[in-house]
């Protein structure tokens, strides 16, 4: 697509918003590009148009989307940033350090925050040093590798250096203003996975009812959030399907994740694309409960439903081990 002075125009304008106060556009196009000041002031002065490697490499030092560039043209095309395919460990530990410095770098702005709509146990909840996580972690490279094909969990050794980029992640998110939107099946993956597992005869029992145990003090952990903390709140939606979608909003720009696999994700900046699903959310939330201020009743019918699933499961393989007649 070819770039008119429009688009580079707006994109320029973009960078220049970012830009610390009495900080010269044309001298950080220059520095950032490594052309000289005559070049830049071309640039930016529209004289010359950018590449779209110099346009590329602009978004990336500056953290924003190429979309930036595309928002005057075609407003039925978005440009994508997309993590790479995992298919080993080390793919898992680069993903999550992608992660976690993509966040950090947008959420060290003031007044941020995130809105997760939770199809699944957001990402953040199971990425520390604990049974479950791991567990997770099994799941995905299970999965997503043929690495550790078929190998019973509890033969399973994720390396120090993934377990400790995976706790970073888990750690970032624990300390952010958050929006949550979840629905009693947002458990059932993960119910799901451990049932799959312990079938298979690559989880033993005893292991399986531990993962129950942690499962529940998860959702305790959540249940306690909502009472507790100021900065989170938990809608509960009936009505709607959840997808993982996760919005980061702040005063200066919106970005958005989507999956398309089971942890690869989609990144853009565009902002006719966030408008319209910030919306879609903000009607999620109008359509939804709003737990945190909600009354203890109606907290504890929501909570104790998903506390019956995992009961219900660590009962299902006590009672398959009790009956085991061999």
């Amino acid at each position: 697509m070819k770039i008119t002075n429009e688009m580079q125009e707006f994109f320029l304008s973009k960078i220049k918003e970012v830009l610390p106060k009495n900080t010269s556009l044309i001298d950080t196009v220059a520095e950032v590009l490594d052309i000289s000041y005559d070049a830049a002031h071309r640039r930016t002065s529209l004289k010359s148009k950018l590449s779209l490697e110099e346009s590329i490499k602009l978004s990336r030092h500056f953290n924003m989307s190429i979309d930036q560039l595309y928002e005057i043209g075609l407003q039925n095309v978005v440009a994508v940033e997309k993590t790479q395919v995992i298919t080993s460990q080390e793919d898992l530990e680069t993903y999550f350090k992608a992660s976690h410095e993509n966040l950090r770098q947008i959420l060290a702005m003031k007044d941020s925050e995130i809105i997760y709509s939770a199809k699944d146990l957001p990402i953040f909840y199971t990425s520390s040093d604990n049974l479950l996580s791991r567990f997770k972690m099994y799941v995905w490279l299970q999965l997503l590798s043929e690495e550790n094909n078929g190998i019973a969990f509890e033969n399973f050794a994720p390396s120090v250096s993934l377990v400790s980029a995976a706790s970073r992640l888990g750690e970032l998110y624990a300390n952010l203003k958050v929006t949550e939107i979840w629905d009693i099946t947002t458990i059932n993956s993960t119910l799901k996975q451990i049932h799959f597992y312990y079938k298979s005869t690559l989880l033993t029992n005893d292991i399986a009812i531990k993962l129950c145990n942690d499962l529940k003090k998860l959702v305790e952990m959540v249940e306690e959030k909502v009472a507790n903390d100021l900065q989170y709140q938990l809608y509960y939606n009936e009505l709607l399907l959840m997808n993982n979608t996760v919005l980061v909003k702040t005063p200066i720009i919106k970005t958005l994740f989507v999956p398309y696999t089971i942890l690869s994700y989609y990144k853009t900046s565009d902002t006719q694309t966030l408008t319209q699903v910030d919306q879609h959310l903000q009607r999620q939330m109008r359509n939804s409960k709003l737990l945190s201020s909600a009354g203890k009743k109606e907290q504890r019918i929501f909570f104790n439903k998903m506390y019956k699933k995992i009961d219900a499961l660590t009962y299902l393989i006590d009672a398959e081990n009790v009956l085991d007649f061999e």
